[in-house]
């Protein structure tokens, strides 16, 4: 992991946050170059003032980069960059995207998620609905992102893997602490077939401060994100914003008018979140699918000699995505550029081409047209 030591340095700059670093990745594309680029080039960056730029002139790599490097390496966590493979492709997307993420198990650029979160204090209520909707959803392939607190976010994962899903947890400390310590026997399940990830170092303590952070990476590794109970200033209705103003899609479980728990929810149905009673709520807002039309006569069964029925009509953005596939693998990004969509718009696209029949999705985020294009 040693070509990591430089992404680390720069993170460790005084004055270069999150958003300076993607700017500086913007305008320079790795961390090497930003190190050896003329003290002039640097101010040319939004927010790099002289004594930002100063300081990455004059910035020493300290032993403990190496130290911290080994001890992942010692303790089986990865470190993977923005420019990684690996690396969730819509968390690159977001304004101030970590630009080094530590991971322990198996994270993959083509999993589709959605985020639960909601109330550690949760309701029997409230942690049956975080669980069976995360089986179900699990079930129907979306993987399940949160954040291994206590209550709904811990009946998440179990949900998840109860529906022989993949599910991540997204830690607000270090990967080295098992947070909260109840959860070691969940945090092993995870990494068997999903992964734990955090942006803070090895050995970080659970600081109230890093949740918040933590929030907008469950948020925009996802295409949206349901609150399962939340009191009025949960720290879920955080993570909700977030995703809103991602672009991200913000579902809400109603429950009882008489319960705290619930005050933080109706009020993000107040505010437009789409209600969610059940796993068929999730699917439709993210899969326009059509089930094939019927014979006439209402038969399940084709009569002997017929075709089978027509694909669904498409949408215009469904063609326009499936004119751009071809037999050959095409990135997403790509697609995107090719397209002129978003890559989180294009992800709901090719996933509804994916349940027509009629795209095929393959590791690192490539995709093929599935069969013969009319």
């Amino acid at each position: 992991m040693e070509h990591i030591l430089p992404w680390l340095a720069l993170k460790n700059v005084s004055g270069v946050g999150n958003h300076l670093y993607k700017r500086l990745m913007d305008r320079f594309h790795s961390p090497e170059q930003v190190f050896d680029a003329p003290k002039f080039e640097l101010m040319t960056v939004p927010g790099i003032n002289e004594r930002i730029a100063d300081a990455i002139k004059g910035y020493v790599f300290p032993d403990s980069l190496n130290q911290e490097i080994d001890l992942a390496r010692r303790r089986q966590i990865r470190i993977i960059t923005c420019a990684d493979p690996e690396y969730p492709p819509l968390l690159q997307h977001i304004p101030d995207p970590p630009p080094v993420l530590y991971v322990k198990g198996v994270l993959s650029g083509t999993d589709v998620s959605v985020a639960v979160v909601g109330s550690r204090n949760a309701s029997r209520y409230g942690i049956s609905m975080a669980r069976r909707l995360s089986r179900d959803l699990a079930a129907r392939g979306l993987s399940i992102v949160s954040g291994m607190a206590r209550g709904v976010d811990t009946a998440a994962h179990e949900g998840a893997l109860s529906g022989g899903g993949r599910t991540f947890a997204v830690l607000g400390c270090g990967l080295g602490i098992v947070y909260p310590p109840e959860n070691q026997r969940l945090y092993h399940q995870i990494i068997e077939t999903g992964a734990v990830i955090s942006e803070f170092p090895v050995l970080e303590e659970p600081n109230a401060y890093n949740f918040p952070a933590r929030n907008r990476i469950i948020a925009g590794m996802t295409l949206g994100t349901i609150v399962v109970e939340a009191a009025k200033r949960s720290g879920s209705l955080i993570t909700a914003r977030l995703a809103a103003e991602q672009g991200r899609e913000v579902f809400a479980v109603p429950g009882s008018v008489d319960s705290a728990r619930s005050v933080g929810v109706h009020n993000l149905l107040k505010q437009g979140a789409k209600l969610v009673a059940g796993a068929d709520d999730v699917i439709e807002e993210f899969y326009q699918f059509q089930p094939p039309a019927r014979p006439a006569g209402g038969s399940a069964e084709m009569p002997a000699g017929k075709e089978p029925a027509p694909p669904p009509d498409l949408s215009p953005e469904e063609t326009l995505v499936l004119d751009a596939l071809d037999a050959y693998p095409a990135h997403i990004d790509d697609l995107s550029r090719q397209t002129g969509m978003d890559v989180v718009r294009l992800s709901i696209i090719l996933l509804n081409l994916e349940l027509k029949g009629m795209a095929s999705q393959h590791p690192g985020k490539y995709f093929t047209v599935r069969g013969e294009k009319n």
